[in-house]
């Protein structure tokens, strides 16, 4: 999904969760090298989200699947957008923002 990029503090929601309901969670961790825009950070695949698993409460990492943007990359990671879904084990994440710099848009498919 086009979209402007997410940095960290985007919400995530990952389907099916680890123990079957939807998690929902963070962007806490971009690794370097990175880009910024309005000094933050861009996320990228394998940025580190936190995630609460929905019937325990029990948080957990999660790592960004790798089929983000094919047409940005930063250091061979994908840039993740604004409505990506990337496949993530357990399931589909999806990012809900809010964007990092809503005046970028990224126009390459997922």
């Amino acid at each position: 999904m086009p979209g402007p990029p997410v940095s960290i503090g985007c919400a995530v929601v990952i389907t099916p969760g680890a123990t079957g309901v939807p998690d929902s969670g963070t962007i806490v961790f971009v690794p370097p090298p990175f880009i910024l825009a309005n000094g933050m950070p861009l996320a990228t695949s394998n940025s580190i989200c936190m995630m609460i698993n929905s019937l325990t409460g029990v948080p957990y990492p999660l790592a960004i699947g790798p089929l983000a943007s094919t047409g940005v990359s930063v250091a061979g990671r994908s840039l993740v957008r604004l409505l990506d879904r990337i496949p993530t084990p357990p399931g589909i994440l999806t990012i809900l923002g809010p964007p990092a710099a809503p005046f970028i848009n990224d126009g390459w498919p997922p």
